[in-house]
């Protein structure tokens, strides 16, 4: 093959800030029309920026000859689309990629069998580049790496690499990175891992995370979180409540969260490592699990809970858990399971916060938000 679609940013099509416009009000209207019918306070709209935004890529690596160059598939044609540039992630993945391609190029042994490179970045600066291979990695290999690895930092970028390939993993050094997110005039910190959840647009993140403490500002009681994940919610909202109990399944996740509670000072929020149908589970009774020993569930007064489930949204006995709660936060990467969750949820609560976080620009995904306040009787 020698004739490629390319995707740069001189080749893309102009975006302006009115077609950015455009497509955010139509998720606006497609929002509101899915929750059609039930009483709606204003929507609140967080607009991402349009460009730069994705602190996670992902590209195929195609090579011809020497070359190789990042690439991508058309999900229609699966036409292979060579990427030079990819204004949709962060600025410091697009100043990389073509160095690190530079650095790859005259090293056969870090080129043979390479198919993929994964790019986790900051607004902090750092990043953790993975590279993708259909071979085993050998001393050889890493010898090259390293030497890559000291080449780009002298460069002046603040990277770690790692190695990946059939049951391997080779870090020359770290596998995370420290991110630093500013949220109503305060600094937190969240260990990311490679290869882990993280919410991928920064400044969205920002923006739920403060719309998160502003509705919950002036809570009574205990908050629990299923779903916390590295603690991204449940670090910043342990401020507005008097003790945080969270959930957690993966244990990647739970390490950064223990990691991030002690970073940021919180000295309030327990995480155990469960899932939620677990904790749902054991909040009935109907199963005791050795992860609770030493937690007395009765010491936490939980007026309100927090979810931010995967995209199939709340399973079945989880929704008549959260369905015993005064407040409901529910973030929602998927509004069609959450309306679907909604009812059952809006036998009981009404809708007293919504919004929209434009997580992923360009794309028919949105990401909604709902604060649920149990009805007057």
């Amino acid at each position: 093959m020698t004739q490629f679609q390319r995707a740069s940013a001189d080749s893309q099509p102009l975006r302006t800030p009115a077609d950015y416009q455009a497509q955010l009000d139509e998720k606006c209207e497609r929002l509101t029309r899915l929750f059609a019918g039930y009483p709606l306070p204003k929507l609140e709209v967080h607009a991402s920026p349009a460009e730069y935004y994705r602190m996670r890529a992902e590209f195929r690596i195609w090579h011809e000859g020497d070359d190789l160059f990042h690439c991508m598939y058309a999900p229609a044609t699966r036409e292979i689309i060579r990427v030079d540039q990819f204004p949709t992630a962060s600025r410091l993945i697009n100043q990389l990629m073509p160095v690190l391609l530079e650095g790859l190029r005259p090293q056969p042994v870090l080129r043979r069998k390479l198919f993929q490179i994964d790019y986790l970045s900051t607004q902090s600066g750092q990043i953790v580049v993975s590279l993708l291979y259909h071979r085993k990695l050998e001393a050889e290999w890493q010898q090259a790496a390293e030497a890559l690895q000291a080449d780009l930092c002298a460069k002046g970028f603040d990277l770690q690499l790692i190695g990946r390939a059939h049951k391997q993993k080779i870090c020359l050094g770290n596998d995370f990175v420290v991110e630093q997110l500013n949220v109503a005039g305060r600094q937190f910190t969240y260990k990311q891992v490679e290869n882990s959840f993280t919410q991928p647009n920064a400044a969205i993140n920002e923006q739920m995370l403060g719309w998160a403490l502003d509705v919950t500002r002036g809570s009574e009681g205990d908050l629990l979180e299923l779903y916390c994940g590295n603690g991204n919610f449940s670090i910043a909202l342990a401020q507005n409540f008097r003790k945080v109990l969270a959930t957690e399944i993966a244990k990647p996740s739970v390490d950064s969260a223990q990691y991030n509670i002690a970073a940021n000072g919180v000295d309030n929020l327990i995480i155990l490592r469960m899932s939620a149908e677990e904790f749902t589970m054991a909040m009935r009774g109907e199963r005791e699990f050795n992860r609770l020993k030493g937690v007395d569930l009765s010491a936490y007064q939980c007026n309100t809970i927090f979810v931010d489930p995967p995209r199939a949204g709340l399973d079945d006995a989880t929704v008549k858990l959260v369905q015993d709660y005064d407040n409901i936060l529910y973030i929602s990467c998927n509004p069609e399971t959450l309306q679907a969750n909604m009812q059952v949820l809006g036998e009981t609560h009404e809708i007293a916060r919504f919004a929209l976080f434009d997580q992923f620009p360009w794309t028919h995904h949105m990401e909604a938000g709902v604060y649920l306040k149990r009805k007057a009787s």
